[in-house]
């Protein structure tokens, strides 16, 4: 009878299983003037975890505020308000952040168009070499990896805390051109009417900027969970497929493929 009532004291005793810790991933807002293009990275990041829902449940929360990339970057680092981002790598970046090493935008992020004001188009257009390209000021953010990349190559840079600020500033004349994604530009001069902007017809520049996620050091285990969703949506074709449902992606490739532009090449760091 003891025997019994040890027994029957063990079973109700016994803890149940702990339910799974679900995965929180918290990401920046979009931008009004990205977000056509910009939820390919929620939707990817979905993917990837989809890809590995095996390892656990997850959720994605996006955040109603919209960060600057130092910001965002800044906050990851601290593990404060978001805990991954998307952008463009360089050393600073990956010293202070967990960059997941696969390619987001393939090659798509290397090569850059203009934002110029609508009435200089032919200026633009006479211009036939780098040389020439150096004697214009371009518009960046002030911490945007590329920024560093146009600097080295001798191209004159005016620089902005805040993204949304670029515009106003190219209308004003504080600088004459905004290099932008080959995907970015058409949206982005869309999103801005009242600056009568437009997309340079003429000329790309071309230079290999990564595109990564980033997560803290600390969560390393998020970043590698993300890196084996992605790749195994590579194995199966899924990234591929998602990444043809952006239509800025697919106008972007078609650009590149008309050989119509002529193509400046900018040294890496």
């Amino acid at each position: 009878m003891r025997l019994l009532v040890v027994a029957f004291a063990l079973l109700f005793c016994t803890a149940a299983p702990a339910a799974p810790v679900t995965l929180r991933v918290v990401t920046p807002g979009l931008h009004p003037s990205a977000a056509s293009h910009a939820i390919y990275f929620p939707r990817l990041l979905r993917l990837a975890l989809e890809k590995t829902r095996n390892e656990g449940p997850f959720e994605i929360v996006q955040i109603d505020q919209q960060l600057t990339s130092p910001r965002q970057a800044t906050e990851i680092k601290n593990n404060g308000i978001i805990n991954l981002m998307w952008d463009g790598s360089d050393k600073q970046r990956e010293a202070d952040l967990w960059p997941v090493r696969v390619s987001l935008l393939r090659h798509l992020h290397d090569y850059r168009l203009f934002l110029i004001r609508a009435e200089d188009q032919p200026r633009f257009s006479a211009i036939r070499s780098l040389d020439e390209l150096r004697a214009l000021k371009a518009g960046a953010g002030v911490n945007w990896p590329s920024t560093d990349i146009l600097r080295a190559n001798q191209l004159p840079v005016v620089t902005s805390i805040a993204y949304e600020y670029l515009f106003p500033m190219l209308r004003a004349k504080r600088f004459d051109y905004l290099p932008r994604g080959v995907y970015e530009a058409a949206n982005e001069a869309r999103a801005n009417p009242e600056q009568a902007l437009a997309v340079e017809q003429t000329i790309f520049l071309h230079y290999h900027v990564p595109f990564y996620f980033f997560v803290s050091k600390e969560n390393a285990a998020l970043g590698k969970r993300v890196e084996r969703g992605l790749r195994r949506a590579i194995k199966d074709g899924s990234f591929q497929q998602l990444f043809n449902s952006i239509p800025a992606f697919r106008q972007a490739q078609a650009d590149i493929d008309s050989g119509k532009r002529r193509v400046f090449e900018l040294q890496p760091l």
